[in-house]
């Protein structure tokens, strides 16, 4: 599956929705950062909410934040598929599992480049989606880190030795030429596919 962000969007965000609704891709990833747990922060929810409620594709919302609940409050409302929280910001990773899935919507638990998969183990059975950054967090344009792939073999391996049902979703410089090394369940792109004056060819040459 594609989930495109539009992290490195700055103009006609407007605009860049509507070239995705008329795309295949299975999502749009709604990047969301504070200042706090990244030094970039994102544009309000105000400024985007009546354009992605407008949307036709499901939303996959990654909180890069440290205030998660009040978070999880506000885009709860744009009724997401999945939200995604940081391990790294939570105080109480359980606990925000269940606030998440107590909204009605799939919770996801996302891991920083230096964050070991076994950090997960006692949750896994609660978790619907597992994050992998291949990049930092907190800003678009970067470079794929190969460090990402065995993280998403090892929880390939773990699912089907427990018989688990999490997703595995990669984000961070996925492009045409990593995609096929990543074998993973969804594949976040951003400026790959919003750069380019085809997005639907991009698509296909993610999924390909």
């Amino acid at each position: 599956m594609i989930s495109v962000s539009y992290l490195s969007v700055i103009d006609n965000l407007e605009n860049v929705i509507n070239k995705l609704n008329n795309t295949n891709c299975d999502y749009i990833h709604v990047d969301v950062m504070d200042g706090i747990f990244v030094s970039n922060k994102t544009i309000n929810i105000d400024s985007i909410q009546d354009i992605l409620l407008k949307s036709n594709k499901k939303l996959d919302v990654h909180l890069m934040v440290k205030d998660i609940k009040f978070y999880v409050d506000k885009y709860s409302e744009l009724k997401p598929e999945i939200i995604t929280i940081h391990y790294e910001a939570s105080d109480n990773i359980m606990d925000d599992i269940k606030y998440i899935k107590s909204k009605g919507i799939k919770c996801g638990v996302s891991i920083k480049p230096n964050t070991s998969v076994s950090s997960l183990l006692p949750y896994l059975i609660d978790i619907d989606l597992i994050l992998v950054m291949s990049v930092e967090p907190g800003f678009g344009g970067q470079t794929f880190l190969d460090s990402a792939i065995p993280k998403i073999n090892h929880l390939r391996n773990l699912r089907k030795q427990n018989d688990l049902n999490y997703l595995i979703e990669v984000d961070g410089g996925i492009n045409d030429i990593n995609a096929s090394m990543c074998n993973a369940d969804i594949l976040v792109s951003g400026n790959y596919i919003t750069s380019s004056d085809d997005y639907q060819k991009r698509i296909d040459k993610l999924r390909n």
